[in-house]
């Protein structure tokens, strides 16, 4: 019987030792060690959606294989993948270590140093066991396919207030109305709001479950609230305080049996990383962070980001970020996020919506959020952009298509899968190469039913929500400049009307100072009515000297009196003038006279 074997080895010294004593075991074939058990886990969901006949039927767990504890690891396995023969090699092969081990779905123990017959012994007694689980289920084929497998979803916000629980509410309820089985966990455990925006009221929470070891079904069924959408509800405690019975382990341990019942299971991580949240994020097949575009939100992203990094809890580039509140005109763009943080950015961005998101808010009834909302169509096009929205036996997307659930590699971002239309979303195709056949990695909802996971496909397809309020945006701009010409007559003849007026007051300030200077230069001379219309006209501009009608005389009184009568033009000086005259009248006294 040819034995397959996955070691998984942190240690290179332990990991050449291991391979050695490996080679020598008969009808053996050893897979190179994966150095920790991130790649593990990911290297088994692999083969198990390619071909659950091609797991291995033993995986080797060194007890320092981290980051995730060697017991932990092999729980995982056992829940995930349990035609799989896991034995535990560690230098501890003690009563305690050994029970523990069992309890974790071990099936032995190699104890270190390794010795060629334990070593043995240990491995065939795995693959026996192996080999008769598969053989009792038919060859591991459709029921090995209903085990654990789910697809896990872990949201956290980069800081207080970016709205992290929105954007996971509603991606649940995204993929709750493409028809997938989903369950939303509030692991936000001191401050949690999940029941509040969906109006609920429970006396289970997660942490109920905190301090039991065997998760059955029944004891998952009464803790899980099943909400009129359809949504399974986990919530977190009404006390703050009970948070802190929910360790790394008990989370570990929860989202295990969830993804055993779940299709999609999504996990509200909150702001504050506590290490239940960091083993969430850790295990999860999609990490999201959610942020603002602004400057103390990116920073805080930026910390969060190095944050998981330093822990061992997940690389930069492993996790994808979401802007909420989107706007044009912010200086700070989704291209400046993804330098700053490092991460890879979601195409959909979710645009500001406080007015219609607030409704929602006060009634705690965020399912009944209008289907035209700007924000409800970015986050479900969202949830289609992550794959959360393929039906049951649709094609395998990165991620948890495939039978069992199978987890994608951490390095392949997650591509549009084939869904249903939901409201405000469109079914996507890309234009390959030849402009008429949808390309590979297409967007959803092609003809030929593609699934569409490529990167390439993600940078060439733009999102439809944010198309469509990109549209909006720019219908808009079209509006407006409609309106602007529909006032700009009006305008034009305000301002006619406005300068009309300055031409009249300038005309009587001329007709007032020419008929001052005629009265003057009049009487000077002795009344010489042709040195009064010569002074009359000189300081009048051409288009009103052809306008003006000049009198000079002198009064009974001895006083010579100047009468300047012009017109007034019509908008343009020297165009057209108005018939009515504008009359400017002085009076000097007649100088020659009055000497005499």
């Amino acid at each position: 019987m040819t034995i397959r074997i996955l070691p998984g080895v942190g240690d290179p010294d332990a990991a050449r030792t291991l391979s050695g004593l490996l080679g020598q075991l008969p009808g053996a074939e050893p897979s190179p060690p994966v150095v920790d058990s991130t790649r593990l886990l990911d290297t088994l969901a692999a083969l198990a959606a390619a071909s659950l006949d091609d797991l291995p039927e033993v995986v080797l767990v060194h007890e320092r294989i981290g980051p995730a504890p060697a017991l932990e690891l092999i729980r995982e396995i056992a829940l995930r993948f349990p035609a799989v023969g896991v034995v535990l090699v560690t230098a501890d092969a003690g009563p305690a270590l050994y029970s523990a081990a069992m309890d974790s779905g071990a099936r032995g123990i190699a104890g270190l140093p390794l010795s060629y017959d334990e070593l043995a012994a240990r491995v065939q007694a795995a693959a026996q066991w192996a080999t008769g689980v598969r053989r009792h289920l038919g060859g591991g084929g459709e029921a090995l396919a209903t085990g654990p497998g789910g697809k896990l979803v872990a949201v956290a916000g980069a800081k207080g207030g970016v709205g992290t629980t929105v954007t996971a509410v509603q991606l649940a309820l995204a993929a709750q109305a493409a028809g997938r089985r989903v369950a939303l966990v509030d692991m936000d455990l001191q401050s949690g709001d999940i029941a509040s925006y969906l109006d609920v009221q429970f006396r289970r929470s997660i942490a109920d479950l905190a301090q039991i070891n065997d998760i059955t079904p029944r004891v998952l069924q009464e803790a899980v609230f099943t909400h009129q959408t359809g949504l399974g509800l986990l919530l977190a405690p009404g006390e703050g305080e009970r948070g802190e019975e929910v360790s790394d382990r008990a989370a570990r341990q929860v989202v295990s049996a969830l993804r055993s019942r779940f299709e999609v299971v999504i996990v509200d991580c909150g702001t504050q990383m506590t290490s239940a949240g960091a083993a969430v994020v850790e295990i999860a097949d999609l990490a999201l962070l959610v942020t603002t575009p602004d400057v103390v939100a990116v920073r805080a992203a930026k910390r969060m980001v190095r944050l998981w990094d330093r822990l061992q809890v997940r690389k930069a580039e492993d996790t994808v970020t979401i802007v909420n509140r989107h706007t044009r005109s912010a200086e700070i763009q989704p291209q400046l996020i993804e330098r700053a943080t490092g991460t890879r950015m979601a195409r959909t961005v979710v645009p500001a919506g406080f007015k219609e998101l607030q409704p929602a808010v006060d009634s705690g009834r965020m399912q009944d959020l209008d289907a035209k909302s700007a924000v409800k169509q970015a986050l479900w096009g969202l949830a289609g952009e992550l794959a959360l929205v393929e039906p049951p036996g649709g094609g395998a997307g990165p991620g948890g298509g495939g039978p069992g659930g199978g987890r994608a590699p951490r390095g392949a971002y997650p591509g549009p899968a084939d869904h249903r239309t939901l409201p405000g979303m469109r079914r996507r195709r890309a234009i390959g190469a030849g402009g008429d056949a949808p390309a590979a990695g297409g967007g959803a909802g092609a003809a030929d039913g593609g699934t569409g996971t490529g990167p390439e496909s993600l940078r060439e397809v733009p999102s439809t929500p944010s198309r469509r309020f990109q549209r909006k945006r720019g219908g808009d701009r079209g509006q407006v400049a409609v309106e602007f010409l529909g006032v700009l007559p009006l305008v034009l003849v305000v301002l006619a009307v406005i300068w009309q007026f300055v031409l009249l007051g300038y005309t009587y300030s001329l007709a007032g100072n020419s008929a001052d200077k005629a009265a003057r230069a009049g009487a000077a001379v002795g009344g010489d009515a042709g040195a009064c219309q010569e002074a009359a006209l000189k300081d009048l501009p051409s288009a009103w000297q052809e306008s003006a009608e000049i009198t000079c005389g002198q009064g009974s009184d001895g006083v010579w009196k100047a009468t300047v009568k012009v017109h007034v033009p019509v908008l343009f000086p020297g165009a057209a003038d108005f018939p009515w005259p504008v009359t400017g009248t002085a009076g000097a006294v007649d100088e020659q006279a009055e000497g005499v």
